[in-house]
């Protein structure tokens, strides 16, 4: 998935009102954040191979400890500690802990059987939503569209910022999504891993938009 792993973390916010959104979706989104900074180093591998989905052009070849389930529980526990340790916020801390491994279960519904469940093991898993473009952007656009009704019905704009800059926001993610969906496939594994790093924007504009909305009681 992709804007669906947002949308979870904006629903998130309804549970764990006081953790920002940035860090919200930083959890929702660690696999993907890990991953680029693995191709580079060679430890993980994805192969550019147009027509291996309808939805992607992308062989996810190896990336057991980035995108493995045991691997996700591990960093989700690294990250609820990070996070309870800075905050000492308990609720906070448990919500982001599970939106870690959230991103294998979602990616398991799309992707096809190429997500491990243990580094080393040869058993990959997918359920292949991916194979069908009409039925991923149905699934995945309804998931945002609750994610974001959610998140707007636990906030409320403090300014302008927080209204329409919040709209911008969700524009600028459906747009990005749109040309990841129907773009030309990109052109080499560094440029993937360079545009995935995008994601750490992403984030640092949601805190900076969640600071300008404020909880409502």
């Amino acid at each position: 998935m992709i804007v669906g792993h947002y949308a979870v973390a904006m629903a998130a916010k309804k549970v764990a009102p006081r953790t920002s959104l940035g860090t919200l979706i930083a959890a929702a989104a660690l696999l993907d954040l890990i991953w680029p900074f693995l191709l580079l180093l060679g430890l993980e591998r994805v192969v550019i191979a147009p027509g291996i989905t309808a939805f992607t052009p992308l062989d996810f070849v190896s990336y057991p400890w980035s995108h493995s389930l045991l691997m996700s529980i591990i960093w989700g526990i690294v990250f609820a500690g990070v996070y309870y340790s800075i905050t000492q916020y308990r609720v906070g801390a448990f919500v982001c802990g599970a939106l870690v491994p959230s991103h294998w279960f979602l990616d398991f519904v799309v992707h096809r059987p190429d997500l491990p469940l243990i580094p080393g093991s040869d058993a990959r898993y997918g359920l292949g939503l991916w194979s069908s473009i009409p039925l991923t952007l149905v699934v995945e656009l309804l998931i945002f569209g609750a994610g974001t009704w959610l998140y707007m019905s636990a906030t409320r704009p403090r300014d302008r910022i927080g209204s329409v800059g919040f709209v911008a926001f969700l524009v600028l993610m459906l747009v990005l999504y749109g040309g990841a969906v129907f773009g030309p496939p990109p052109p080499s594994v560094s440029a993937i891993a360079w545009t995935d790093m995008g994601q750490f924007l992403f984030i640092a504009l949601a805190a900076w938009i969640d600071h300008h909305r404020d909880v409502k009681r």
